[in-house]
């Protein structure tokens, strides 16, 4: 049997849709674009998937080395913003394009390891997951960054948990698996994805972190600072506190 036809099998479950979707949000990362899908697919090799890469308006060959993968890795699809727009919308781009029930996401610098995914989908699906649970929320266990990224991380981590009392302990980290229909219950605002954890507890779902490993960037620069995520997270924070006070809650709903 010709490889790719074997691989384009096993892209899929029984009723033509694959078991999860991995998204990945990119921006001038074409040095490192090459390396993590191919190492997303021999991750999960064998399995039933999808990837899905998000490029957000890049100005150099992120968007072309994606497309050559294409012949390589049957399994990826690659979908492209007209203009920047942002890190979450690059990923809501991705949720709301994926076929699957469940999405793990991973940031498309290459520090985040593809090798953690079966770890986060394994906690989310086991057989003794409480009904609510909806997302699986990756925490950098020995985080490989500059001193002076790690520390404005701290300090934001922790004023969110002060203020949005969500108990999480890294929610910047892009490593997460959630259910996508609770993602798509989510009011979509910039920078929505570094609060996932305290948005889904407003809705009544369980949130669960789990450790996974971080690597230092081989390629290319951050697209952030830490002057420019304090510049929009207090406003980003206020107004997540909003949306939590101002919803209201049915208790659950009856079919009748």
């Amino acid at each position: 049997m010709d490889a790719r036809v074997k691989m384009d099998r096993m892209m899929t479950t029984g009723e033509g849709r694959p078991e999860f979707s991995v998204v990945s949000p990119v921006r001038n990362e074409a040095e490192n674009v090459d390396a993590l899908v191919r190492e997303i697919a021999v991750a999960l090799s064998g399995r039933a998937f999808e990837i899905i890469f998000v490029d957000d308006a890049s100005q150099d060959d992120t968007r072309a080395r994606l497309h050559t993968l294409k012949n390589e890795i049957p399994q990826l699809r690659v979908l492209g913003h007209r203009k920047n727009a942002g890190q979450s919308r690059a990923v809501r781009t991705g949720v709301t394009a994926a076929r699957a029930g469940i999405i793990v996401t991973l940031d498309g610098d290459g520090q985040n390891d593809p090798a953690d995914i079966p770890g986060l989908l394994s906690q989310l699906n086991r057989s003794d997951a409480p009904m609510e649970l909806a997302l699986i929320q990756g925490r950098r266990a020995k985080r490989i960054d500059s001193g002076w990224k790690k520390l404005g991380s701290r300090l934001a981590n922790r004023v969110r948990r002060s203020l949005l009392k969500d108990e999480n302990s890294d929610s910047g980290c892009g490593m997460r698996a959630f259910r996508r229909d609770a993602y798509m219950l989510l009011p979509y605002f910039d920078h929505m994805h570094r609060y996932l954890p305290a948005l889904m507890m407003s809705e009544g779902m369980r949130v669960e972190e789990r450790p996974v490993g971080h690597r230092a960037r081989q390629h290319g620069r951050s697209n952030y600072t830490n002057f420019g995520r304090l510049a929009v997270a207090i406003s980003d924070m206020r107004g997540v506190m909003w949306l939590r006070k101002r919803r209201r809650s049915p208790g659950g709903v009856d079919e009748i």
